[in-house]
């Protein structure tokens, strides 16, 4: 087998390198694989450039990446449901333990959770990688790496359209037409909203937002209160919307989501802003308006897989840029100057193909 297992590390804040890591031998319950897509994330780029998430902090060389597709090379002594050559997406979420959490469910909640490119956890950017086969999801013949590697951030749009309930005839507000935004308005249009508003600073990633189906824009515009932004979502719509999912982690944007909602509806957090955050508590209080958070997703993949597989969901239009992995830290730079969508590596020498 090749020897190349060219990876993306973060050794600190700031340092990030190309270089070659030993291909990994798969355990009894692992898999071993060639990695094919690799998308960048927006927390890639900030563990890069700040050396931390929250309380999660870079205290060794990292590999980064966590939104990836690849092909089965090796399987360990225990699996049965893969082999080699089967083409997979990867959960990057694998509990260590079977808790509480695991038992309930609500696995990405448990504290001990192996997590790729979250310190101390090495991520997927690279030629060669191995992970829990149980958290391998083998892709239909009709389904791409591409969009196999993008069912990980569809996962946050489906878990947080799951959060918020919503259901067919919703009225849903989107907060941010980043990728996140963008896939919360695939998923709630998959899910049966109805009339999906979506708010940028950007006109052209509310272009893209159109592209994929959005029914209104809302250009939002430095000046605008919270409460002006609110009445402009009403007017856009013509009701307060059942839902908002709020993607930004701006505190502006949470005080907007919180105003527009209609009383007795749900406002969802997805975007990670500062600890602190100051937002009328009270207005939602007193309107009955549920404020509910989201952390990354579970028992996602088999619905997103479903999703792609019978085209109820387009993810490709989010692919915009693409770069061989040798090109990763320009492909990273892409990604910092906030140009595009989705930034996608491409790990296989010989298939550089979506």
């Amino acid at each position: 087998m090749d020897k190349d297992n060219l990876s993306v590390v973060l050794h600190s804040k700031g340092d990030l390198r190309l270089e070659q890591r030993p291909i990994p031998e798969p355990g009894p319950n692992d898999v071993l694989l060639q990695m094919h897509s690799v998308g960048i994330c927006g927390s890639d780029v900030h563990y890069w450039q700040n050396g931390r998430i929250g309380d999660y902090v870079l205290k060794q060389p990292m590999i980064l990446g966590h939104e990836a597709s690849g092909r089965v090379v090796k399987v360990g002594s225990a699996v049965t449901h893969l082999k080699a050559g089967d083409r997979v997406a990867v959960e990057p979420g694998v509990p260590r333990e079977v808790d509480e959490f695991f038992k309930s469910g609500h696995y990405n909640l448990s504290p001990s959770i192996f997590f790729c490119a979250t310190p101390p956890d090495d991520g997927n950017l690279c030629r060669y990688y191995k992970h829990n086969a149980s958290f391998c999801y083998k892709l239909p013949d009709n389904v791409t790496f591409e969009e196999g590697a993008l069912i990980e951030p569809l996962s946050v749009g489906i878990h947080a359209c799951r959060r918020a309930g919503v259901t067919l005839g919703s009225s849903v507000f989107v907060c941010g037409a980043g990728p996140i935004g963008l896939v919360s308005l695939l998923a709630a249009k998959a899910m049966g909203a109805s009339q999906v508003i979506i708010s940028d600073l950007s006109s052209d990633r509310l272009a893209k937002a159109k592209e994929i189906g959005a029914d209104f824009l809302l250009l939002v515009k430095k000046e605008d209160t919270p409460q002006d932004m609110a009445k402009k979502v009403e007017g856009l719509l013509g009701c307060m919307p059942q839902i908002s999912i709020e993607c930004t982690g701006v505190q502006n944007s949470i005080q907007t989501a919180i105003y527009a909602t209609r009383s007795g509806g749900v406002v969802v957090l997805v975007g990670l802003g500062p600890e602190m955050t100051t937002i009328p508590l009270l207005n939602a209080a007193l309107r009955e308006v549920d404020i509910r958070g989201v952390f990354r997703y579970c028992n996602t993949w088999p619905v997103a897989i479903a999703m792609l597989a019978s085209k109820k969901v387009n993810v490709k239009p989010l692919v915009t840029h693409r770069f061989p992995l040798e090109q990763a830290v320009q492909a990273f730079e892409t990604t910092r100057q906030g140009l595009g969508v989705k930034v996608m590596l491409k790990c296989d020498k010989n298939d550089q193909n979506p």
